[in-house]
């Protein structure tokens, strides 16, 4: 079966007085480290992230990526998840939906809820409580009853399901706006949901203590003391042709020239690409994106990068610092140094004070020198478990 995902991401986040899932975690927005968990699964072939109108034109295009759509929610939950699957192209038969707020799923949870809702029809990730549980029947607060805890587990998400089960649950229930997750919809429709064990990581952030325990969780995942520091090193050189834009960096710069390439030429994102692959022991660009390859002629190397952060994000690994250094004669490049840093920031989820960007010329010694060619070094500094 094919599988594809829903990210809801539409909600104003009234509660944390702006939208939490574009709050910052740990140099990453919420959402961004919730659809990485979602690119490092193979297997999902098509995601579709849900977003409200102002957050679609802000931050849209930093998320679409070849596999990833990026599209305008609706007033609810449920306008947005119909918005999504109706994004979905109709050979997708499993759909996981996945709250954006909920940024510490892993890639061993999602594969299990695809595994369930192929074999079972519906899977809910959950873990069980942990607490005593109280019913308040009244507004004075008193205890009516305790149930036994026992039976009782929190559901959290990527709740998966075949997507027939999805769509007969929507199209019954075509106005139901009260529910707060869609399996409520599934169990309406008549079929029943298998839980999937899950961790007690997966939190959904909603209140600014949640924000601080995921920073924790994350950390003890992916920084913590590490465990081993690496350093790699990157390098990429372009020819400069006319009829060609100019990227460097994620940033397209006004030059009468472009860079050649079969992707869209960015030295800078290859550079470091291969800077930070090498420090992980994952290979090159090259083998990940094959020159060859006619389908990804022209790509953007921000999808590059994307693919490459999702591999580190798979290996456990964190990249803590990224040094480049930019050999160029034309255009000059110390006007956008600022411009270039923060693109790079953004590319690869860096905190301020762990990048560097720096440009020499060459001294008008060889095609460098002659305005015919820019190349770039990279360094980039990984922890790993």
């Amino acid at each position: 079966m094919k599988a594809g995902a829903i990210i809801v991401a539409a909600g104003s986040g009234r509660r944390m007085g702006k939208p939490k899932q574009f709050l910052p975690l740990r140099g990453r927005p919420v959402v961004e480290w919730a659809l990485l968990a979602f690119l490092s699964v193979p297997d999902v072939e098509e995601i579709v992230v849900v977003l409200s109108p102002e957050n679609l034109s802000e931050h849209g295009g930093k998320l679409k990526s070849a596999r990833v759509r990026v599209v305008e929610g609706g007033e609810t939950r449920m306008d947005s998840l119909r918005k999504g699957l109706a994004a979905l192209s109709p050979e997708v038969d499993v759909v996981a939906v996945h709250d954006g707020a909920r940024p510490l799923v892993t890639s061993e949870v999602i594969r299990a809820c695809l595994d369930e809702a192929e074999e079972s029809g519906a899977a809910v990730p959950a873990v069980p409580v942990k607490d005593t549980l109280k019913k308040v029947a009244s507004k004075g607060l008193w205890v009516s009853d305790t149930p036994a805890r026992s039976s009782f587990w929190l559901a959290q998400t990527p709740q998966t399901y075949r997507r027939e089960f999805l769509e007969e649950a929507l199209a019954k229930f075509p106005k139901e706006k009260g529910a707060t997750d869609e399996s409520q919809l599934v169990e309406r429709a008549g079929h029943r949901v298998k839980i999937v064990p899950s961790a007690y990581e997966n939190i959904k952030i909603t209140t600014p203590e949640d924000l601080a325990v995921a920073g924790a969780f994350l950390d003890r995942r992916l920084g913590g003391p590490p465990g081993e520091v690496r350093a790699g090193f990157g390098f990429d050189i372009h020819r400069l042709v006319e009829g060609r834009e100019l990227w460097l960096a994620g940033v397209k710069l006004e030059h009468k020239k472009g860079l050649l390439g079969h992707s869209d030429g960015d030295a800078v994102l290859h550079a470091a690409c291969d800077a930070i692959l090498g420090a992980c022991g994952l290979g090159e660009i090259g083998l990940l994106f094959p020159p060859e390859d006619p389908s990804i002629k022209g790509i953007a190397s921000k999808e590059i990068a994307a693919k490459v952060m999702a591999l580190v994000a798979e290996k456990g690994a964190r990249l803590m610092h990224l040094d480049v250094s930019l050999v160029a004669e034309e255009p000059k490049l110390k006007p956008h140094y600022e411009r270039l840093a923060a693109s790079l920031q953004k590319v690869f989820g860096l905190p301020e004070g762990r990048l560097s960007v720096k440009a020499k010329s060459h001294e008008g010694l060889g095609e460098i020198g002659k305005g015919e060619a820019i190349a770039c070094y990279a360094v980039a500094t990984v922890s790993l478990p």
